[in-house]
């Protein structure tokens, strides 16, 4: 595993996107959860999954958050005749900086994320758990796939270039499913408002997702180094919260939204 010297702005950086994603995901989880009694029974399924994706989130960044802090140690400098210390730039401490839990976050939310989109369609039950289980699974293994290729990030790339093109694969069939396959399903709601979030938040998932793709090519274009890890930390948190928390806010409109218009009708 190699692990690169970091120096104070760098270090900060991460440790402050990773605080505010942990807290993006922790106050999504709450308002999420406590939210769900807001709508219809039938609805709130997709709000609780949502907040559900969020809580897993929440745990995997406690997680990298400590291995990052572990990683790194600040020591104090010689003090100058005034008595003044000054910090150093921050060194390794030999502890490697475990980055698969995102990993392991993904491997459980996104097939997750990918179902709370579908509980808010209209789709019949066969077409609803076909649906899942071919997303479900195409999203598993899109994860799986790329996660040897993330190790190799030195030397020769080549595991790094199979990985990335079988993960892409995958990666296409579902971005192909969830805006062209399931576009009929879309296209049935009949409330413009509802339609459009729906829409929003699958374009959201797929601009997001287009994120990981890209970091995972900065090693094998030269943008290797400490600069590169920064990038694809930084990279990653803010997908993570337009995939995770924005979708996630999301599917609570379109489920608020549907439970209004469906109280609005006689019984």
């Amino acid at each position: 595993m190699v692990m690169y010297v970091m120096d104070d702005t760098g270090f900060q950086t991460v440790y402050n996107t990773l605080s505010f994603s942990l807290a993006s995901m922790m106050a999504t989880t709450m308002y999420l959860w406590f939210r769900s009694f807001a709508v219809k029974d039938k609805y709130q399924s997709a709000v609780l999954i949502s907040g559900l994706v969020t809580f897993i989130a929440a745990y995997h960044y406690i997680r990298i958050f400590n291995s990052w802090v572990e990683s790194y140690e600040y020591t104090a400098g010689t003090p100058d005749k005034y008595g003044a210390l000054f910090i150093q730039a921050p060194k390794l401490t030999g502890v490697p900086f475990n980055d698969a839990y995102r990993y392991m976050d993904w491997l459980l939310t996104v097939p997750l994320l990918l179902i709370e989109i579908l509980l808010v369609m209209k789709l019949p039950d066969d077409v609803f758990s076909a649906k899942a289980k071919t997303l479900g699974l195409g999203s598993a293994l899109m994860i799986i796939s790329g996660y040897y290729g993330e190790l190799v990030v030195t030397g020769d790339l080549t595991p790094r270039w199979i990985c990335w093109a079988c993960s892409m694969c995958f990666f296409l069939y579902v971005v192909y499913e969830l805006l062209v396959g399931l576009a009929a399903a879309t296209a049935q709601e009949q409330d413009p408002v509802i339609k459009g979030k729906i829409q929003q938040a699958q374009v959201w998932t797929v601009v997001s997702w287009c994120t990981y793709p890209v970091v995972y090519l900065f090693p094998m274009v030269g943008l290797g180094g400490c600069r590169s890890v920064v990038n694809i930390q930084v990279g990653y948190c803010i997908s993570d919260i337009i995939s995770k928390c924005g979708v996630g806010l999301i599917i609570y409109q379109v489920s608020y939204a549907k439970s209004a218009k469906e109280a609005l009708l006689p019984q």
